[in-house]
C-alpha cells in the first residue's frame, strides 16, 4: 500500500436488547423526498462496517432524509479518490493514508474515528509469545516488507533495536506461524487471529496501541468543501453511523446475522464474522466514546498521532482532525 495500511489488505483475501426485533418499518414510514449520496468504505462488505449496514437496514438515514448508498472498497477501489471527486460524501480511511493525501494536496479532514486503538498486532503461539516489545529481539517474524515502517515506530516507541529482529517476507496468511516458519506475524487483530482460532489454532496477540503505536483507524474524511457547503447531509450520515454502531454493540450476534442476510453472495460465514466483531468492538468503544459518544477523540489522542505519523514520514498539524460534525451529532 503507498501508506501502510494498504498492503495489508492487499494482500488479505445493532439497537438495545434485541436487534432482530426492532420493526422493519421501511414500508410504513411517510415517504417523503430523499437526498442521495454515498458512503465508500475502505474493503469489502464483511461486519467491520456492520454499523452502517444497521443504519441503513432500520432507516436511520432514510429518517433524516439521505438515501445512501454503501461502495465496496477493495485492491481496486481506494477510498479517497471518490471522496475527493464528490462521488462519495464521506470515505471510511486511516490517519495515515489520509496524511498521505493531504501532504499531495488532496483537502481532506477527518471528522470521525471509529477505532479508538489501531488493529495493528503481533500474533504469536502460546509455546513461544510476544506479550511485549522485548520479547521481539532474537524472534523471526512475519510480515510485509512495505510494513517494515510500522515495526521500526514500534522499535523506536519502545527502544527496541529493529536489527535484533528477523523480518520475513510473507503473505498475508496465518500459514507461516502456524508451520513454525517465523515466530511471529504483523497482522490486524481482527483477521489472521480470527482465522486460526476458527481453525482451532491458539493464538495471542499483542496490539501495538497499548505499546505506544497511536494511530487511528477506520476514520471517516470528508472534504474541506463539504464542511462548508455540505454541512447538514454530513451531520446526517454521521448521526446514522452512530446510532448504526451504538445498536451493534448493544447486539453484535443480531449484527453479524445481518451482515451475511444483506450480503449473501460474500463468502462470509457467522462464526468468523461473530468472533471478528468480538474482537473489532473493543477497539471502537472505550471510557471516551462513552463519556462523548462514539467516533470521539481526544486532544492526547491527536498529539500521540501526531507524534507517530512523524516516525512513519508523515508530517501533519492538529487541524487535521475537525470535531465540529461530530459535535452536531452529539449534541442532537
Amino acid at each position: 500500500m503507498p501508506s501502510i495500511r494498504w498492503t495489508r489488505r492487499r494482500m488479505l483475501a445493532m439497537g438495545g436488547a434485541g436487534l432482530a426485533a426492532l420493526p422493519l418499518g421501511l414500508a410504513t414510514r411517510r415517504a417523503r423526498a430523499q437526498t442521495p449520496v454515498s458512503l465508500q468504505l475502505s474493503w469489502l462488505h464483511s461486519t467491520q462496517f456492520a454499523g452502517s449496514y444497521i443504519a441503513q437496514d432500520r432507516g436511520f438515514w432514510r429518517d433524516a432524509g439521505l438515501e445512501v448508498a454503501l461502495l465496496q472498497g477493495g485492491p481496486n477501489a481506494p477510498v479517497e479518490p471518490p471522496v475527493v471527486s464528490g462521488t462519495a460524501l464521506i470515505g471510511i480511511s486511516a490517519a495515515d493514508y489520509t496524511a498521505a493525501a493531504v501532504a499531495e494536496g488532496a483537502p481532506f479532514r477527518i471528522i470521525g474515528v471509529a477505532m479508538q486503538k489501531n488493529p495493528f498486532a503481533i500474533a504469536s503461539l502460546p509455546q513461544n509469545p510476544v506479550a511485549t516489545p522485548a520479547d521481539l529481539a532474537g524472534k523471526r517474524i512475519g510480515m510485509a516488507v512495505a510494513n517494515t515502517p510500522v515495526l521500526q515506530a514500534l522499535c523506536t516507541l519502545n527502544n527496541l533495536d529493529i536489527g535484533t529482529i528477523e523480518i520475513v517476507p510473507t503473505q498475508y496468511s496465518a500459514q507461516p506461524l502456524v508451520a513454525g516458519e517465523v515466530d511471529c506475524l504483523l497482522c490486524w487483530e481482527t483477521d489472521l487471529p480470527v482465522a486460526m482460532a476458527i481453525q482451532g489454532v491458539e493464538s495471542q496477540t499483542m496490539l501495538l496501541a497499548d505499546h505506544g503505536y497511536a494511530l487511528h483507524s477506520q476514520t471517516y474524511i470528508a472534504t474541506e468543501d463539504s464542511l462548508t457547503n455540505r454541512r447538514a447531509e454530513l451531520v446526517a450520515l454521521m448521526a446514522g453511523e452512530v446510532r448504526g454502531w451504538d445498536a451493534c454493540r448493544a447486539d453484535p450476534g443480531a449484527a453479524a446475522e445481518l451482515t451475511l442476510a444483506m450480503f449473501p453472495d460474500a463468502g462470509l460465514d457467522l462464526p468468523t464474522q461473530e468472533l471478528q466483531l468480538q474482537r473489532q468492538l473493543p477497539l471502537m468503544f472505550s471510557d471516551l466514546t462513552d463519556r462523548n459518544g462514539f467516533g470521539s477523540w481526544s486532544d492526547e489522542a491527536v498529539a500521540a498521532n501526531i507524534e507517530t505519523l512523524g516516525l512513519l514520514g508523515r508530517e501533519v498539524t492538529a487541524d487535521l482532525w475537525d470535531r465540529s460534525i461530530l459535535d452536531e451529532v452529539h449534541a442532537g
